[in-house]
């Protein structure tokens, strides 16, 4: 008897974590939650203590952001999982084969539903129906979890690179430099990978995106003044 598809959906949740899109949106989300933490620190104060108060603030919320996002990827994989043994239900009680065909045209993708062929949706038709033992109710896995905690530390991490010039040099106003060109070089590289992710150039995708930061961190510097 075949078991229920949850190892398939397991490997295609696992594969996605490992896109470059989640991955660099994670650091981007996490570097500009920072820096509007951190441009602020020159017009709040040149103290040593309120630097660290704020920096602490700035740690606090890309927790709590982490938090978030990792709680809505664990709910997103849940109504994933959902949605896949509502379609399998759908299939298994369609009232003739053209109704489980439509059931299964709108579970793929557009371009992939379009050259297959009456066979082709015969074939996973007569999958789905030989499977049996599915869960009563979708349940998240050990890898929807690892996922949440990689996009936590992903989100959490991302602000430490940003954070550090405040740590090691004293003058706030060059902290404030250093930090927003670290966070620019970081945009870069995170714009470089989904150039080359996406197949457009990857340079252009670098500059693009550190533009956004540089954007971001004058815009920032202007109110301060």
């Amino acid at each position: 008897m075949t078991d229920p598809p949850a190892p398939a959906v397991k490997e295609r949740r696992s594969e996605r974590l490992l896109d470059p899109i989640s991955r660099v949106s994670e650091i981007l989300f996490g570097l500009i939650m920072v820096l509007t933490f951190t441009s602020a620190i020159s017009a709040a104060t040149d103290g040593r203590e309120e630097i660290r108060t704020l920096l602490f603030g700035a740690i606090a919320c890309n927790l709590a952001w982490g938090i978030v996002d990792a709680v809505m990827h664990l709910m997103s994989a849940l109504t994933e999982r959902g949605n896949g043994l509502l379609t399998i239900r759908s299939v298994q009680t369609a009232g003739s084969p053209e109704e489980a065909y439509r059931v299964i045209t709108g579970a793929v993708q557009p371009v992939m539903a379009s050259i297959l062929t009456r066979e082709d949706f015969e074939r996973v038709r007569q999958g789905l129906l030989g499977l049996r033992d599915l869960p009563s109710k979708p349940r998240l896995t050990k890898e929807d979890w690892l996922g949440a905690v990689g996009i936590f530390l992903l989100v959490f991490f991302s602000t430490f690179p940003v954070a550090i010039p405040f740590l090691v040099v004293s003058d706030a106003q060059v902290a404030l430099r250093l930090s927003n060109l670290v966070a620019i070089v970081m945009m870069f590289l995170c714009g470089y990978k989904l150039g080359r992710h996406g197949g457009y150039p990857p340079w252009l995708a670098g500059v693009s995106m550190a533009l956004l930061g540089t954007v971001l961190a004058g815009l920032a510097i202007v109110l301060e003044a």
